[in-house]
């Protein structure tokens, strides 16, 4: 035991409790995905995602996603990836879903490593452990979005994308969820600079440019979301009624896959089933 009277010892000690703790690297071969914070990374044991056929309404975007993913997955060339676009479309959800398809056929190939949105920073020291590690990522930044005065974060961002020292590597690709295209936000003052108009929007969208795929997901049209509705309660033995669930995406304000499903959750609970 320490000597409680000595001030150097309870320095050295108050000096030991604020000192960050020592993370364990983690089985990079281990788990189907992991998520990445400021306490390092984390193993998940199963990736949950719905069914590639029950993503209905986004049939191209589905397409070129699940390839981009495969050709990943074998460890031929594929793109970094940014899915824009409206909100509830099913953007996150076709990425996982695409991630556990290509685990289903290739087991052990790649893993989907999510980031918190307060572990962008710490995204160099992931890079530099991913890199080390015989088998592919898919690195994934859900609902990214910079705040108004952020230019340390887009451009971050485009050095790990390319050119920069610090740049993903080889084996992992990144994969961006965004309700905007530029990613940053834009405003109506940017097109009257008087002394260069372009610059600050080009600048913006140079962001988009540096993936490889840039994909948009459109409004959900009614017949849409009706597809999505049905093929849920079809997969889950549900019945239900067009006017009602037409009514509920009129209450919420919004036709959407996330609406579709929150109506078919409805349908569940009063049925006494469990999705």
């Amino acid at each position: 035991m320490s000597d409680q009277g000595d001030p150097l010892a309870r320095i050295a000690e108050a000096l030991e409790r604020l000192a960050p703790r020592t993370v364990p690297s983690p089985d990079w071969h281990a788990a189907p995905a992991y998520v990445w914070d400021q306490q390092g990374a984390r193993l998940v044991a199963q990736i949950k995602a719905p069914p590639l056929d029950l993503l209905h309404g986004i049939d191209e975007q589905k397409a070129r996603v699940v390839s981009n993913v495969a050709r990943l997955a074998a460890g031929f060339a594929a793109h970094d990836m940014l899915l824009w676009g409206s909100r509830g479309m099913g953007k996150s959800a076709l990425l996982r879903a695409s991630v556990a398809t290509a685990q289903a056929a290739s087991p052990g190939t790649v893993a989907l490593v999510q980031v918190a949105p307060e572990a962008l920073s710490g995204l160099a020291p992931l890079f530099a452990a991913l890199g080390a590690v015989d088998r592919r990522f898919l690195v994934f930044l859900d609902d990214l979005g910079f705040e108004d005065g952020d230019s340390a974060g887009p451009r971050a961002l485009r050095s790990w994308l390319e050119g920069g020292v610090e740049a993903r590597p080889g084996n992992v690709r990144l994969a961006v969820t965004s309700n905007r295209r530029a990613i940053v936000p834009r405003h109506l003052s940017e097109q009257d600079d008087p002394i260069n108009p372009r610059d600050a929007v080009d600048d913006r969208l140079a962001l988009a440019d540096r993936f490889g795929l840039s994909i948009g997901f459109p409004n959900c049209t009614q017949d849409d979301y009706l597809a999505i509705v049905s093929g849920y309660c079809a997969a889950h033995g549900l019945e239900w009624d067009q006017g009602e669930a037409l009514e509920w995406s009129k209450r919420r304000g919004q036709r959407s896959g996330r609406v579709a499903w929150q109506f078919v959750t409805e349908l569940a609970g009063r049925a006494g089933k469990h999705l």
